[in-house]
């Protein structure tokens, strides 16, 4: 019998970040639509940099992890490689 043993990621961080309290809304707004409030309050998170390597580690395509968009995320992978 198989059994995975990829780890799973420590998500303890993410008990501490204001999305957590703030709600998806914010974080996952729809296309077009200002991420200007989430970028606020991500500026204002204590755990914001374990938010984006989250993201960036983990290839998020969706939504603002750590202050950054999908496009500016994908622009600092570009610009990282």
């Amino acid at each position: 019998m198989f059994i995975d043993t990829v780890p799973t990621p420590d998500l303890a961080w993410q008990e501490e970040a204001l999305c957590a309290q703030t709600g998806a809304d914010f974080f996952f707004p729809e296309p077009g639509s200002s991420v200007r409030e989430a970028k606020r309050i991500c500026g204002l998170c204590p755990i914001r940099s374990a938010c984006l390597e989250y993201a960036l580690d983990n290839d998020e395509r969706f939504g603002v992890w750590g202050g950054l968009s999908e496009k500016e995320r994908l622009a600092l992978r570009r610009t990282s490689h």
